[in-house]
């Protein structure tokens, strides 16, 4: 496993982020504003060597009848970084501020045929569940030790 720096994406942090390739387009300096300024958003990217590598971003859900739950949206490793553990560590980081938050859940939606989406979500402890079809990964928040 390669060990990396873990940051929580913020102001201060987000020019980490410029010129990088680990997400799917370049960055829009308005939408990544408002994604930071949105307190129920939340991104965790990892850096090796000063050098964005991953990151995993989610979204607190509020219900007016239950406690918060994070929904995880995406999770993205450099192709040279696979296989490595990164996957999991901004996973497992996103999940602890997640329950820091008060979340008591948290759940992502992969495809059936996601190899490794499937095998990091499963790596990941505290697993709960899974369920097949569009494949649900759900956890919940650890309770009292």
């Amino acid at each position: 496993m390669t060990a990396a720096t873990l940051h929580l994406l913020d102001a201060a942090t987000a020019r980490r982020l410029e010129g990088t390739d680990i997400f799917d387009n370049p960055l829009r300096p308005a939408e990544l504003a408002r994604f930071i300024a949105d307190p129920s958003h939340c991104l965790v990217f990892a850096e090796v060597a000063n050098q964005p590598v991953g990151f995993a971003s989610g979204v607190i859900q509020y219900h007016p009848d239950k406690p918060p739950e994070l929904f995880i949206k995406e999770v993205g490793v450099t192709a040279a970084f696979r296989r490595r553990g990164i996957g999991r560590q901004v996973v497992q980081r996103l999940l602890d501020e997640a329950w820091a938050a008060g979340c008591s859940g948290a759940w992502v939606i992969t495809e059936d045929d996601n190899d490794a989406a499937r095998a990091l979500y499963r790596s990941v402890p505290k697993l709960i569940s899974e369920t097949s079809g569009n494949v649900i990964f759900d956890w919940a928040a650890p309770g009292p030790s």
